[in-house]
């Protein structure tokens, strides 16, 4: 008895070493991966959010204020309390005036053309036609190209005395007039990310059950009756990703301005990503907790605007009756 209870003992000692190995050969797999993540991603964010409540300009160390930075960003001197000595309020109106309403406007039209030109390219790629695997390489291929790369040539396209000029012979300085830059910069976006949302809803139009529609049409449902009632229920969740993505990309579009109009001409171009990076770095006073709050201030706008969205587009994506 007493050397089957060793026995025992010794096979539980074994059996807890063997999971402290597993576990701790796992850990050291993920150990690369976690440091990535807590230093850059929470670490990141808790700094900023810190940040955002300090005075801070790189060259001194940070100097708390409260909600002074949010202040200054929405100009909101009767919501926010003050402290005594906090002096006169300083607003500074750029993000309501310019970068909000060229953000919203920018949201508002790229993101219903992207979608539709998705979803009809996608339509398109469903069929059965010769070389549509090439057509897919071909629409897929800007979304995988460097977006500075794209920029640059879009700044050669829309140039004075660019090629969009000479074919239809016109002379519209595109990027340096604010009638035309932030379109400009509008069609770019359209163009680069159609791919990649062709792609997933192509997938989810894929996903759809053959059969479903052959009942449709064996109880007398024509191609456009399917398409509303089968089709369009059943990518509702698909929709409500690219949307989602979609939106997200627009309200942090950075790059593309910064390459092409650097904001301008006139701040016309000014979004409100692009103004964190300004009052970040470019500013001759540095607003680095500024920066950080406005920074706050647009997460918690993406995620009202996600909700919204996903209250009017995702359904259950089940079958219209």
């Amino acid at each position: 008895m007493a050397t089957t209870a060793l026995a025992q003992t010794d096979r539980h000692k074994a059996a807890r070493r063997r999971k402290w190995r597993e576990a701790l050969t796992a850990y050291g797999f993920l150990a690369p991966y976690l440091f990535i993540f807590l230093t850059f991603t929470v670490f990141a964010i808790g700094y900023a959010f810190y940040l955002s409540f300090t005075r801070y300009n790189l060259l001194k160390p940070p100097e708390f204020w409260g909600l002074e930075g949010y202040r200054r960003v929405l100009c909101l001197e009767a919501l926010l309390p003050r402290a005594a000595d906090a002096g006169p309020l300083v607003c500074d109106d750029l993000f309501i005036r310019k970068a909000l309403p060229n953000t919203i406007l920018y949201t508002v039209i790229v993101v219903p053309a992207q979608t539709i030109l998705s979803l009809i390219l996608a339509f398109a790629m469903d069929q059965n036609l010769r070389f549509r695997r090439l057509f897919r390489t071909i629409f897929y291929l800007p979304s995988v190209t460097s977006s500075v790369v794209i920029s640059i040539i879009f700044i050669w396209l829309f140039s004075p005395q660019g090629v969009v000029n000479q074919i239809f012979g016109l002379n519209i300085n595109w990027l340096n007039d604010k009638n035309y830059a932030f379109y400009t910069i509008m069609l770019l976006n359209v163009f680069t990310t159609s791919g990649t949302m062709m792609l997933i809803l192509l997938a989810g139009l894929q996903d759809i059950p053959v059969a479903i529609y052959e009942a449709a049409a064996m109880d007398g449902a024509n191609k456009l009756q399917s398409l509303w009632h089968i089709t369009i229920p059943m990518l509702r969740p698909v929709i409500f990703f690219v949307v989602t993505v979609g939106v997200i990309g627009c309200f942090q579009v950075f790059d593309q301005i910064y390459v092409m109009t650097a904001g301008g001409p006139l701040d016309s171009t000014t979004t409100v990503a692009y103004l964190i990076y300004k009052w970040a770095f470019r500013d001759t006073a540095v607003k680095m907790g500024q920066a950080s709050a406005l920074a706050f201030v647009l997460a918690l706008i993406i995620m009202a605007v996600t909700m919204i969205q996903r209250k009017f587009i995702e359904g259950s994506g089940s079958v219209s009756s």
